[in-house]
């Protein structure tokens, strides 16, 4: 378990709030009969109600919190987002609907709202999914400072996704990477789940059970498509209901699309040798290291996206897939180039900025190869969005 030694140790008040927490996943293990699949330690540790990660009024973007996404950065991601969705929703007309899972800060929601409107493409609604009730109201708070008024009325948040049949667009970034994951190991041949029980001093430790059949016959699906078992000691993560979460966010999408910028892997290089322990992550004040039980409520857990997996469960609903790039492949062939060229009438110290943005957003060792983007169509067409750089022949 790697723990950097030079992370900054939370004041008093964020201490007792994560101890809070421990003690009521602690008690959740103690129910459980002594262990929880990791799935629901991180289910609790991100979303219990008023104590989880994202269920708390911590600020987890930007400069002050633990990680900065690429809306935060400024308007150029979002700006071109926003380019790449037009045509579709120009194609849905006046009733289409544009369906954001998360939200952040609002940052996204209130640039993107704006480069609609610029180019003539404003969805009947802007729907926002925010389980967290602190970011929703961050959210709304931005949204109607910055935006005027008959582009804020377009805006509803919502609690569960839409129950009756829409059009439209789905777009999520950085969303998938915080599903609660099952975490598994390799033993003589065999899977097993990793789950998470207490010490004799009450600490988070690891344990294990035989995996479930849905694990298992998910992991035999994967070892089948790498042609090749993993081996004793691989440890990794798995989604073997995101099948069923696509479907429950975007069953009801009946003409549209859906774009997912995440950062991941093909299924052959998730699953590569190397990366023997698997893609879990945290980050806590801009740092990042793998162990998720330290300071529980204070910081973030992800694991990275099997992008072969998302394929595969898109299409298991009924979508096409449009199209797989980098995400620095997708904003420049959505408008990134062009952006900047007009930027070069702005004021020196506004075209360094951008510049920099740009970079953050494109470089390989920053986002520009490690995010990914991948589009899904149903009766619309999608695929010019991904016409640079697509790698959809290495799923």
């Amino acid at each position: 378990m790697r723990r950097p030694t030079e992370l900054p140790a939370p004041d008093a008040d964020a201490r007792a709030h994560s101890e809070r927490l421990a003690a009521l996943i602690g008690k959740a293990i103690a129910d459980a009969g002594g262990a929880l699949p990791f799935w629901r330690y991180m289910e609790l540790a991100l979303y219990a109600p008023g104590l989880g990660y994202y269920s708390a009024g911590a600020h987890k973007f930007g400069v002050d919190g633990d990680f900065v996404t690429a809306p935060e950065l400024g308007g150029l991601f979002a700006t071109c987002v926003a380019d790449a969705l037009a045509p579709v929703l120009r194609q849905i007309g006046a009733e289409s609907v544009f369906f954001e899972l998360g939200g952040g800060s609002g940052a996204f929601a209130q640039r993107a709202l704006e480069r609609l409107a610029e180019c003539d493409a404003l969805p009947q609604r802007y729907l926002l999914l925010e389980p967290s009730a602190d970011l929703r109201q961050r959210q709304r708070e931005r949204l109607h400072a910055n935006l005027p008024a008959d582009l804020c009325a377009r805006v509803a948040w919502l609690d569960v996704p839409p129950h009756e049949p829409w059009q439209g667009v789905l777009f999520a970034n950085e969303v998938l990477d915080a599903l609660p994951t099952t975490r598994f190991v390799i033993d003589d041949g065999q899977a097993f789940e990793q789950c998470v029980g207490l010490d004799e001093n009450g600490a988070f430790v690891w344990t294990t059970r035989p995996a479930d059949a849905l694990l298992a016959q998910a992991l035999r699906h994967v070892e089948r498509g790498l042609e090749s078992r993993m081996p004793d000691g691989y440890r990794s993560e798995a989604l073997p209901q995101l099948p069923f979460w696509i479907d429950a966010v975007a069953g009801t999408l009946e003409r549209g699309a859906m774009l997912f910028i995440d950062y991941g892997y093909p299924r052959r290089e998730y699953y590569s040798p190397e990366r023997s322990d698997g893609t879990l992550l945290c980050h806590y004040r801009h740092r990042a290291h793998n162990d998720p039980f330290l300071w529980p409520g204070l910081q973030d857990i992800t694991a990275s996206v099997d992008f072969t997996a998302l394929a595969q469960a898109g299409t298991r609903i009924g979508f096409d897939l449009s199209g797989y790039c980098a995400q620095a492949h997708f904003l420049l062939g959505n408008g990134l180039g062009e952006l900047l060229q007009a930027a070069q009438e702005l004021p020196e110290v506004e075209r360094l900025r951008l510049a920099q943005e740009a970079r953050m957003l494109t470089m390989p060792e920053a986002m520009g190869e490690r995010f990914q983007a991948m589009g899904f169509q149903r009766g619309v067409d999608f695929e010019p969005a991904f016409a640079f750089g697509d790698l959809s022949g290495r799923l």
